[in-house]
């Protein structure tokens, strides 16, 4: 399975990982962004990736075996980063990354339930191990929740409408059966919303991932915490894809500037547009970040 990583040579020149460094990739997913990252740490530099998902992790640990060099995977949340490094017995990072987008095998298997695009059972969960799928969830919320959830998390205009048909039209179990729906409310067919540049029931996806994942509080607790986990003089990349995402990140990064946590911060990078055109989901990319101050 094939994972091209966001903006690889921006990551790195931000990051600028040494020989003999300890990085941490907080999403590991694929190895993409990893495999680069351990390439430039030599025999005694030490890479720690953390992914939700033990799918991702098995697959990420083949593709850094082939790269070589010192790495471990954890099966963990990194809300929980703290935890983790101190039990891998790290004291603060060098470098470290988190890209927020969903991985490949996320996306293209349907089995996932992550895409409008093709059938499968409603789940959404990035760590399958744990929590409620999608469907549960959404078969559960009242009408106004799930109106508030579309407008706050999906930025959906037209989240009144999509919710109150849901909830007259539950239960739901499957992705096809939820794209119908929200291209009814919309006022879209199945065939128009195919050649639509976005796709009507993108944001509504978009808005229940975000939900089921508990993503925006897990990304809040990483932005808390971040600071005493990297060593002075440290950076930190965060890759977001969508405005809910980025500005929690901006703002966390200029507070924590403010208090003097960190010394500087920059952003946000975009992908250019030859990788824009090879990687379209590198669109909505941004990346900012952050550099630890020295004491």
């Amino acid at each position: 399975m094939r994972h091209i990583p966001i903006m690889p040579e921006e990551v790195l020149h931000v990051l600028d990982p040494r020989p003999g460094a300890v990085v941490v990739d907080c999403t590991v997913g694929l190895g993409g962004h990893a495999g680069e990252l351990l390439r430039r740490l030599g025999r005694r530099g030490r890479l720690l990736g953390l992914d939700l998902d033990p799918a991702n992790l098995s697959l990420a640990g083949d593709h850094l075996s082939r790269v070589g060099g010192r790495f471990s995977l954890r099966h963990a949340n990194f809300a929980a980063l703290p935890s983790v490094l101190a039990e891998e017995g790290i004291d603060g990072a060098d470098a470290l990354l988190a890209d927020l987008g969903l991985s490949s095998p996320h996306i293209d298997d349907p089995r996932r339930g992550f895409s409008y695009r093709q059938p499968g059972p409603l789940d959404m969960r990035m760590d399958p191990t744990r929590g409620e799928p999608a469907s549960t969830i959404l078969n559960r919320m009242t009408e106004d929740q799930l109106a508030q959830a579309l407008l706050e998390l999906g930025d959906e205009t037209d989240a009144p409408a999509i919710a109150q048909l849901i909830v007259r039209r539950r239960p739901i179990r499957t992705t096809q059966e939820l794209t119908a729906l929200v291209c009814e409310a919309r006022r879209f067919t199945l065939r128009r919303a195919a050649g639509a540049k976005l796709h009507p029931a993108a944001r509504t996806f978009q808005a229940l991932r975000i939900l089921v994942n508990r993503e925006l509080a897990n990304l809040e607790r990483l932005l808390t915490v971040l600071p005493q986990c990297l060593k002075p003089g440290a950076v930190a990349a965060i890759i977001t894809f969508h405005s809910g995402e980025d500005r929690r990140v901006k703002h966390a990064f200029r507070d924590q500037a403010r208090a003097g946590l960190y010394a500087q911060i920059g952003g946000p990078l975009t992908a250019g547009e030859e990788e824009q055109r090879a990687n379209p989901r590198s669109t909505a990319a941004k990346l900012r970040w952050a550099k630890r101050a020295a004491r």
